[in-house]
């Protein structure tokens, strides 16, 4: 039984190894200032510490702390209720010029709508990219006011952000949940809302038809059916994305740095051999041992 727990021991510092190694501390972007960790402003004491933890920063003198509440939310959303409780939590460190958007729910079985690719396509819409984004809560909660505290970590590190493109934004992410609780798969959600938006920055459409002709060629392809109350929900949204002072040119090439955020991560692990030469010795060592008790 000792021998077993010794085993089970080893292993689980290879758990603990393999994600700390993929995120070496490479110290402060001087250029960018702190990492920013936004706080739900309705957080207690004791929720507050889970999220500090779980936001690995419990202690951590090189974050600024800020909190988001219900009068945040009326700044960026337009039908927005100041009395609304604010849960989830971010921590956002802006990275530089094309390194794209990468979105981490480190609380997953507490953040129960929003995906990270969710996340990811309405902080695009809102004109937030180039930036690390974890997202974290203490309890179940649906994920939406972490997107206003990341609009307000931005704007504390002053960006400026604008009104329109972040109401537009949270409609993008209400139009998502409802999708998925409507049955769509929460990646297939994702997956339509980039095609869609990808057309739409490709074929610069001038008029609501043209819109909806892209949505429902969309559709299509991707083979999801959708009530008609769910299809005009959807061209709503995007005959409004249509309509925003986005540049269209440069937002193909956003949507597919998003999508291919995730491919690089892995392929960075994939492809260190130092690191799996490493793994190979770790286990080596465990098999010498286990070969030493046998002797």
């Amino acid at each position: 039984m000792k021998k077993l727990l010794t085993v089970i021991a080893l292993l689980f510092t290879l758990s603990v190894m393999l994600p700390s190694y993929s995120s070496a501390n490479v110290g402060i972007n001087e250029k960018f200032g702190l990492p920013i960790v936004v706080y739900g402003g309705d957080l207690s004491a004791e929720e507050k510490t889970s999220v500090a933890e779980s936001l690995d920063v419990a202690g951590e003198a090189d974050v600024e702390e800020i909190e988001v509440t219900g009068e945040d939310l009326i700044n960026y959303i337009e039908d927005g209720d100041s009395r609304a409780n604010m849960y989830s939590s971010a921590k956002i460190t802006r990275k530089d010029e094309g390194a794209g958007l990468v979105i981490e729910i480190v609380t997953p079985d507490n953040i129960t709508q929003v995906t990270s690719e969710m996340y990811g396509n309405a902080m695009l819409t809102a004109g937030i990219e180039n930036a690390t984004v974890e997202v974290a809560a203490p309890k179940a909660v649906t994920g939406h006011s972490a997107l206003v505290g990341i609009y307000k970590a931005y704007e504390v590190n002053g960006e400026e952000l604008d009104p329109e493109r972040t109401d537009v934004a949270n409609d993008e992410l209400t139009v998502a949940t409802e999708l998925a609780d409507g049955g769509v798969e929460d990646a297939k959600v994702s997956e339509l809302l980039t095609e869609i938006k990808k057309q739409i920055a490709e074929q610069n459409p001038t008029t609501r038809e043209e819109v909806e002709q892209i949505v429902e060629e969309q559709l299509s392809n991707l083979q999801i059916e959708l009530s008609p109350e769910d299809r005009q929900l959807l061209v709503d949204l995007m005959d409004r994305i249509r309509q925003l002072d986005i540049d269209f040119s440069q937002w193909s090439t956003q949507l597919e740095d998003l999508s291919k955020t995730i491919e690089d991560n892995i392929s960075t692990i994939v492809n260190d051999e130092g690191f799996w030469e490493s793994v190979k010795n770790f286990f080596r060592n465990i098999a010498d041992t286990v070969r030493g008790w046998m002797n």
